[in-house]
């Protein structure tokens, strides 16, 4: 008898941030195939009865192929096993997670996908800046990190204005920024530098595009990370800050 494989976006990476959707689909897998950046310190409690396969990709070193993860779905799924996919942020925003439903489809196996939290969304919130906010941004573009942005590209995202957002984008930090400064973008644009979200040791560097290159050496800044560009990034809300003090700095920047 065939079994079956959800996909399930486990969010940014704590725990209480799994959909109900999410946590019920892992307290009844057989298996979980988990990534680096999904929540797993706990999974042997959230999967008790699963057999539990860490198949994480690290930066520039995929100890297992994509190729390979999709295969052992379908092996998993199709010798019975309820099979769950779980992975960081949400499986359709850079998670290769269509490219597994195609898998699974094509080897006749059923498929489900349970959205998750997108650490492009979640992350920024985590550090108190708002993507939007009426006056200031009224659009955000999320882009990933792991490739050089094209010149029109870098065009297009310079020209859009709002908020840009970029998922593990310190790797490429030099040529965005630049890009960005060299079609228009300012130097005074406000740039916000957020690693390991929602873990103990989340850090929030504060920069410019002008200054984001150098700031980031300085404080050492690596991914796992999101980028926030835009002028939302003085916006943001650290718990004690004056609410009369940010509603007088939103004034100032709707002007």
């Amino acid at each position: 008898m065939t079994g079956s494989v959800t996909l399930v976006g486990g969010g940014p990476g704590a725990d209480d941030l799994i959909t109900v959707g999410g946590a019920r689909a892992l307290a009844e897998a057989d298996v979980v195939l988990y990534d680096r950046l999904a929540p797993h310190d706990h999974l042997a409690t959230l999967a008790p009865k699963a057999l539990l396969i860490n198949v994480g990709k690290q930066p520039g070193h995929h100890a297992i192929t994509q190729g390979a993860i999709e295969q052992l779905l379908v092996e998993h799924a199709l010798s019975g096993s309820r099979v769950v996919r779980l992975k960081g942020g949400d499986p359709y925003v850079f998670g290769r997670g269509s490219e597994e439903v195609i898998a699974c489809q094509t080897a006749g196996v059923p498929v489900t996908v349970i959205p998750g939290v997108s650490s492009a969304i979640a992350v920024p919130a985590a550090a108190g800046i708002p993507l939007t906010h009426r006056g200031v941004s009224h659009l955000f573009t999320v882009v990933s990190g792991h490739a050089v942005p094209s010149e029109s590209e870098l065009q297009h995202l310079a020209g859009l204005g709002g908020t840009i957002v970029v998922l593990m984008g310190v790797a490429n930090l030099v040529p965005i920024v630049q890009g960005l400064a060299r079609y228009g973008l300012g130097a005074d644009v406000p740039v916000a530098m957020i690693e390991r979200g929602f873990s103990a040791d989340q850090t929030t560097t504060i920069s410019t595009v002008g200054d984001a290159v150098t700031d980031a050496a300085s404080a050492r800044v690596g991914n796992p990370a999101v980028l926030v560009i835009g002028e939302v990034v003085r916006l943001a809300y650290s718990g004690d800050a004056d609410a009369s003090a940010l509603y007088e700095r939103a004034a100032a920047l709707s002007l």
